[in-house]
């Protein structure tokens, strides 16, 4: 099952995993995109857009019409979240201009811990 794991870590430790499997030339086993703070975590994932990706999620390539039948929404609104998920990585565009979410599935991780 390919997963994509959205975690909350520190630019630097981001970076350490970059290196490492730069110089060992093996890639980690799950795609990841990291984020700063948590805050920056749900403010790209919204619960608009989270419905977004579990519609998306195995669904191969749609149009963005067809993702927002799919969620029952506008879609100009559909095209303002799938434009703010591109940006962030989560989701691809296809040759032909579809929209596609490669993962099975999705994986949150973060730490809260006293200051």
């Amino acid at each position: 099952m390919k997963t994509l794991t959205l975690d909350v870590r520190s630019p630097a430790e981001a970076m350490a995993d970059f290196t490492q499997a730069w110089k060992t030339g093996k890639p980690q086993r799950t795609a990841r995109i990291s984020f700063a703070s948590p805050e920056l975590l749900w403010k790209v994932l919204t619960g608009k857009r989270w419905e977004l990706l579990k519609a998306l999620c195995g669904a191969g390539p749609v149009s963005i019409r067809e993702a927002a039948r799919r969620v029952g929404r506008d879609v100009k609104a559909v095209h303002g979240d799938v434009t703010a998920l591109l940006n962030a990585g989560v989701l691809e565009r296809v040759e032909d201009g579809r929209i596609v979410f490669p993962f099975e599935a999705v994986k949150v991780e973060f730490l809260l811990q006293a200051a």
